[in-house]
């Protein structure tokens, strides 16, 4: 598979995301998914401490015994957890706190991508990004990233690491899809600019965009969607959206390709992106990925939006 770099690392263009590992998927069936992914050639595997509650980890860490430094793993600190709320934060103590835990869990001597999960609003980002470095300088962490910023917070950190000559996020990681493309004015050109990796998350909008979904018919069983509180549900799926989903399979078909093709193509042609990461809950969802990743046309011919 095509590798891409996220600062001094290689990763490949289609990442795993381990949301579900620990919470939805048992860790038999986490396995099946991993030993997949594996055969696949898919290298990158990102979760974070609060994933299953801290489940995923130790999912990962059992599975990839041995076969740790095939991959590139990346997890992240910071985020909401049952266990903790949003009390660890950014905080310097916290950052140091929450790294040697995921070390254990993850059952490796070095994270390879560390990112802050969520922006601290109670932490300067100077603090933080300094424990950060302390850990990269120690061979804990190899190289640091961030989520869910916006363009001024990742203008702001860039400047605070480049004040202090320490290590920089190489990476941010954001919610970009073709039913969600407000990130595309906004984190994937502040990335362009700054030379930062971008690594989309929901890719596939929690499975609207896998081309499993019709307007009007039942939601398929054991999907993400068919999950959501009849509310949300309400919220999302509306005429607007299904509109837009049938534009874009008609967009897609009519160049011989499925909206999952579109999906991934769209992104992969966006030049700061490196990874696509999609969560899979079955070997074939992981197969199928991988296979759709592979439809490479010129920007300029899915430019849509």
């Amino acid at each position: 598979m095509e590798t891409r770099r996220v600062g001094s690392l290689g990763v490949s263009v289609v990442g795993l995301g381990c949301n579900n590992f620990g919470g939805r998927l048992d860790e038999e069936r986490t396995r099946a998914v991993i030993d997949a992914a594996l055969g696949e050639g898919i290298t990158l595997f990102d979760t974070a401490d609060n994933y299953g509650n801290t489940r995923s980890e130790e999912f990962l860490g059992r599975i990839l015994e041995g076969r740790r430094d095939g991959v590139v793993l990346a997890t992240k600190f910071g985020g909401w957890r049952e266990d903790l709320g949003r009390e660890g934060g950014a905080r310097p103590e916290y950052v140091r706190e929450a790294a040697e835990a995921s070390l254990r869990r993850l059952r490796t001597d070095r994270i390879d991508l560390y990112q802050l999960h969520t922006p601290d609003e109670t932490t300067p980002i100077a603090d933080t990004l300094g424990a950060l470095d302390e850990l990269v300088r120690e061979g804990k962490v190899r190289e640091i990233g961030c989520s869910n910023f916006t363009a001024a917070e990742l203008r702001q950190a860039d400047g605070a690491a480049r004040a202090s000559g320490g290590a920089r996020f190489v990476s941010v990681q954001n919610e970009l899809n073709l039913l969600a493309t407000d990130d595309v004015d906004d984190g994937l050109s502040k990335a362009a600019r700054l030379g930062m990796a971008y690594i989309p998350y929901f890719p596939l909008a929690s499975g609207l965009l896998a081309g499993k979904f019709r307007r009007g018919e039942p939601l398929p069983a054991g999907t993400r969607v068919a999950g959501w509180p009849a509310e949300r549900r309400d919220e999302q799926l509306t005429d607007a959206t299904w509109d837009r989903i049938e534009e874009l399979t008609r967009f897609a078909e009519e160049r011989g390709h499925s909206l999952l093709e579109l999906a991934f193509a769209w992104l992969l042609t966006k030049e700061p992106v490196a990874s696509v990461i999609a969560g899979a809950t079955a070997p074939e969802q992981v197969a199928a990925n991988v296979a759709a990743s592979r439809w490479r046309p010129p920007a300029s011919e899915i430019a849509y939006p």
